[in-house]
């Protein structure tokens, strides 16, 4: 049965209920089915133009697997994805990296594309999910970047202690749990390693002010939300209908995620 199939299945359950749909959370809940449906066809039509290589921004060129293993590939794929971090990615991998450590990798989006965009850089991937960590051994051999990328499985905070440093980047996206796995009082070389982390506030209320507050003594903080997307499409969906443009960009978020962007205060000492 294919994924459309089941689309309408799902749906067809809801509207032979009495009342149907009756409710805005169910019809919310439907919008949303409905709307990942059409980002997959999205997808099928990029990979039919384009293949599977990302289009644009600071992985370019890089080779992807078959799917996602968390959140949305559409605007991976376009180069769109978490566009907000692009220039400090970039700003980083200019002044060098001697490692990067990537908790919550999935697939690799961050990790296989760190390696290709510092190449002396060693890169260190991190997922509890199995599935998540066969994709971003597969994404590396993709890449010719396997022999730079370590993929390894559960993390505690005072693990973070081996990988830190002037010269370090910690990119976390661990759907909650950052507040536990950023404790410089159990890792404090913390206190000297460039962090990107992606605040949950959608599941931990504050979180991104008491992660603000935990290292406004080490670093220099900038929070950032999600913005509009300017960078251009690819022709073919420009000429499509609105809506799919939309969708193409949608990052598939419940509500607020937050960046922390941090760097240590010492490198201006």
């Amino acid at each position: 049965m294919s994924y459309a199939d089941n689309v309408v299945r799902w749906l067809r359950e809801r509207l032979d209920r009495d009342p149907p749909l009756a409710q805005p959370r169910e019809l919310t809940l439907a919008l949303r089915v409905l709307a990942l449906w059409r980002a997959s066809v999205i997808v099928d039509a990029f990979v039919a133009h384009h293949g599977r290589v990302v289009l644009q921004g600071p992985f370019a060129g890089m080779a992807y697997v078959e799917g996602a293993t968390e959140g949305a590939l559409a605007p991976r794929l376009l180069g769109t994805y978490e566009a907000e971090l692009h220039p400090y990615l970039l700003a980083l991998a200019a002044e060098g990296l001697d490692r990067v450590v990537d908790v919550g990798s999935a697939e690799g989006y961050y990790a296989i594309g760190m390696a290709l965009l510092a190449r002396d850089t060693q890169v260190y991937a991190f997922d509890t999910a199995p599935k998540a960590r066969a994709a971003c051994a597969q994404m590396a051999a993709l890449n010719g970047v396997a022999d730079r990328v370590v993929i390894g499985e559960t993390l505690k905070p005072e693990d973070l202690e081996a990988y830190g440093g002037p010269r370090s980047l910690v990119l976390m996206d661990v759907e909650g749990a950052e507040e536990e796995l950023l404790r410089p009082d159990l890792s404090p070389a913390l206190a000297h390693t460039h962090i990107i982390v992606e605040a949950h506030e959608v599941y931990r209320p504050g979180v991104a002010a008491r992660l603000t507050e935990r290292f406004a003594p080490t670093h220099h903080v900038t929070q950032l939300a999600m913005g509009g997307r300017t960078l251009p499409l690819p022709d073919w969906l420009m000429a499509s209908n609105h809506l799919d443009q939309l969708l193409a960009v949608w990052e598939w978020r419940l509500g607020p995620t937050p960046w922390l962007v941090m760097r240590p205060k010492s490198l201006n000492a």
